[in-house]
């Protein structure tokens, strides 16, 4: 039954990876996004494969956030560490500086580049992450992005995408008229759906990228999620 549930992984394309897309389009796409991310459980996925990795910290500790998008994932991270009483200061790093101009109040400070040679030394951020972002590459991409933010990372690095199900995109798809979706959200949600990794497939991606094993877990909202200690 969960083969039938379980599409072959396609890659398809997605409007918004077209850097020509309008910035209007663009920030209403994302807002779209973070919507989702609210309602569907990607912030949820997000703050719960991170939470232990905070919970360690006493004092200020930071985090990359690789593909910041609107920020509202670092935002509700920062939000949520305050309420364990730990400081935790963000830099949002996407290649859009639409977004990132836009959305500039939702992290400690801003920079715009390439994820796949992220502009960090060595060991200089305590927690590398990224969410949604890894399914809109290749495989020989994702896991240059894997090595990079295994690279960059002190302490922690966390992984939070979509758990590809045929479910996951007709749900999705219908649930967009509903919440009034701009159509470039609901045509790049379903590819996005469909582009998602199974549980195993993203721990064999992680392994393959560093060498170190990580345990990913299924989470609500059909969302997987990992992490691991870089070494």
């Amino acid at each position: 039954m969960s083969d039938l549930l379980t599409p072959r992984r396609r890659r398809g394309v997605e409007l918004l990876d077209d850097p020509s897309v309008p910035p209007e389009v663009m920030t209403r796409s994302m807002r779209d996004v973070e919507r989702a991310n609210r309602i569907f459980g990607g912030t949820r996925a997000a703050l719960a494969e991170l939470g232990p990795s905070l919970a360690g910290f006493s004092g200020t500790a930071t985090m990359l956030d690789v593909g910041t998008g609107a920020g509202d994932i670092a935002e509700a991270a920062r939000a949520s560490a305050a309420r364990h009483r730990v400081s935790v200061k963000t830099i949002g790093f996407d290649n859009s500086k639409t977004l990132l101009s836009r959305h500039r109040a939702r992290n400690d400070c801003v920079v715009v580049g390439n994820a796949l040679q992220l502009p960090f030394a060595d060991r200089s951020v305590d927690i590398v992450m990224c969410s949604q972002l890894l399914h809109h590459f290749p495989e020989h991409q994702a896991l240059l992005l894997i090595r990079e933010m295994n690279r960059v990372a002190r302490v922690r690095v966390v992984i939070s995408d979509l758990r590809r199900s045929w479910v996951a995109a007709g749900g999705l798809w219908l649930a967009s008229f509903v919440l009034g979706f701009h159509s470039v959200s609901r045509h790049d949600g379903v590819v996005s759906v469909m582009r998602g990794f199974l549980p195993r497939e993203l721990a064999a991606l992680v392994l393959s990228a560093t060498g170190e094993p990580s345990v990913a877990q299924r989470r609500l909202g059909f969302r997987v999620t990992t992490s691991w200690k870089p070494r």
